[in-house]
């Protein structure tokens, strides 16, 4: 039973939002006459399908308060992510990306988590120049967001073999074969066939996605395990690659991750993917269909907070999912072999890619590509890929990958870097290299406190600590966020900060470096200010007693977090007497 007759079956509406994309003409809506209004804002139901097009309508939360009080309306302003498979983009692209960033967002880029690029502050009346402009660069930011198949994440590293190269070219096929059947996108925005030539006609319902789409994102990473710099896990489906060699074997989907929740509301929780089957090579593209048919089958049409396909799983039962993956594919699947365990791999600094040419990776602390006073990381981009022969490659850590570097131009690319006041790998910490932090306050609307512009400052307090105790070198991932919806991914790795209100985090502790481990909350609504001496306790201890080469949130978790917990009250006692 699909989840609208489901819902009638019980009773319920669907979600609002099912309501606009069911009267949405295949997406249309009324953006196109909205656009030529001389308004600042969409209508409700089109900032809904906004999203499809890879566009957030949200407001400047800095200056609201003032303008209110003034009587004035929010400043509004949106938000345009570009989609980018696998972080691939030519120099040129990029370029052009640049020039439309100069002129319609301040000059400033994002590097996102899932490997694209966002304007951030673009005015309504300069949307549809700024679409239609990376258009012309041949990329696109349809299917970006919205209830669809997002960015399809894989291994940034441009190594020239058999296994990067298909890793490569089966996030682009996947992601090429999973964009929504409709002209709307092409109508709005493009309106140039040598562009991009639009489908001749439409089918009057999508074949993949149904009438109303799917009840929320689908998010989809390929990588091999000795890889797992995408956090293959964190997705609704995680796409292992097992090769034998050069020879590809088949591919383990693990299905139902996702790291959203909202606080005080248990039926909202994150997980990680399970393994679920074995897929044969020939059989990658009609399983990833069946694997977001079961999404769209199924999932939540009536509450969007628990809309997400790892519910599903939950409720079903890995044995189910499988049976229904089968199902689809009409043949049986084998269960998921043994394989190597995921490892996060480091890609900053030089590395060679197998070629006789070398790639360079940058670490770019938020993802925020921008000049800032003395450190023009925007210039520094833009430089060496207008000087140099090279191409840029982003990742899903937010940085940037200097792919097709010949080694006359080693040299010469550092040095731009270094003439611009960009950090290069190796005077940062590891701390620093690996904190993730989402964009927050002022540009998101779900924000509860701040998380980008306050990252620097988590970063100095903790980093002051760690030096204190003889641990500073060590490889610890942070990650920062002002609310529960885990951008930032905040749920894995060795540290998790989670808005909870204003200037207060909720800490997580107990995951794992290489992302294959939830971690658990520890401490709640701690302030910013106290955030590195509430672990100091927790930090001394890992400096005294971890095992030889053990991580951080391996400590934690061994040593038992009520046990850290704990630790880390009789410390605060002991202070104040």
């Amino acid at each position: 039973m699909v989840a609208e007759n489901r819902a009638e079956a019980l009773g319920n509406k669907v979600s609002k939002v099912e309501g606009f994309k069911a009267a949405s003409r295949r997406l249309r809506g009324g953006i196109s006459e909205e656009l030529r209004a001389p308004t600042t804002a969409f209508a409700e139901s089109d900032h809904q399908l906004l999203k499809f097009h890879g566009i957030y309508q949200g407001y400047d939360r800095d200056s609201a308060t003032e303008l209110k009080q003034a009587g004035a309306e929010k400043r509004t302003e949106f938000m345009a992510r570009i989609k980018a498979p696998a972080g691939l983009m030519t120099a040129q692209q990029y370029l052009a990306v640049d020039a439309l960033a100069q002129s319609y967002s301040q000059g400033r880029l994002r590097i996102t988590t899932r490997q694209g690029l966002q304007f951030h502050g673009v005015a309504k009346h300069d949307l549809y120049a700024t679409i239609h402009g990376v258009n012309q660069a041949l990329l696109t930011t349809f299917g970006a967001c919205g209830d669809v198949a997002r960015n399809v994440t894989a291994t940034a590293a441009p190594v020239e073999d058999a296994v990067h190269r298909r890793i490569r070219a089966d996030a682009v096929m996947i992601s090429n074969a999973l964009f929504p059947q409709t002209r709307a996108y092409h109508e709005i925005w493009v309106g140039d066939e040598e562009i991009r030539p639009a489908p001749k006609a439409e089918p009057e319902v999508d074949p993949l996605y149904g009438p109303t789409y799917l009840p929320r994102k689908f998010k989809i990473g390929i990588t091999a395990p000795e890889d797992n710099s995408i956090e293959v896990l964190t997705n609704d489906l995680g796409i292992v690659a097992l090769f034998d060699g050069d020879r590809l074997q088949g591919y383990v989907f693990a299905i139902g991750g996702g790291l959203g929740m909202t606080h005080n509301k248990a039926h909202t929780y994150p997980r990680l993917a399970s393994y679920v089957a074995f897929v044969e090579p020939d059989d990658l593209l009609p399983a990833v269909k069946a694997v977001l048919a079961i999404h769209r089958d199924h999932s939540d049409r009536v509450d969007r907070k628990h809309a997400r396909l790892k519910y599903v799983v939950d409720a079903l039962g890995l044995p189910r999912i499988k049976a229904e993956m089968e199902r689809h594919l009409d043949k049986p699947l084998a269960d998921p072999p043994a394989f190597p365990a995921l490892r996060i791999k480091d890609h900053s600094g030089w590395h060679p890619q197998g070629d006789g040419k070398w790639y360079y990776g940058l670490p770019i602390l938020s993802g925020r590509i921008e000049d800032k006073g003395k450190v023009r990381v925007a210039t520094g981009l833009r430089r060496v890929l207008s000087e140099i022969a090279a191409r840029p490659v982003f990742t899903p850590a937010q940085d940037v990958i200097f792919a097709d570097v010949d080694l006359a131009d080693k040299e010469r690319l550092e040095a731009i870097l270094e003439e611009e006041g960009v950090i290069l790998p190796g005077a940062e910490t590891l701390l620093r290299r690996f904190a993730l932090a989402c964009p927050a306050l002022p540009s998101c609307g779900l924000a509860l406190t701040e998380a980008e512009r306050v990252l620097d400052d988590i970063l100095v307090d903790i980093e002051t600590v760690l030096k204190r105790h003889g641990v500073g070198d060590e490889r610890i991932a942070l990650r920062v966020t002002g609310c529960p919806n885990g951008c930032a991914r905040p749920s894995v790795g060795d540290i998790g900060l989670v808005g909870r209100i204003p200037g207060h985090y909720a800490i997580y502790l107990g995951g794992d470096f290489d992302t294959t481990r939830l971690n658990a909350r520890v401490f709640e609504r701690v302030p910013m200010a106290e955030i590195g001496r509430t672990l100091e306790p927790v930090i001394a201890l890992f400096a005294t007693e971890r095992h030889e080469g053990e991580g951080f949130g391996d400590f934690c978790r061994r040593w038992g977090l009520d046990r850290i917990a704990a630790t880390a009250e009789r410390a605060t006692a002991n202070a104040a007497e």
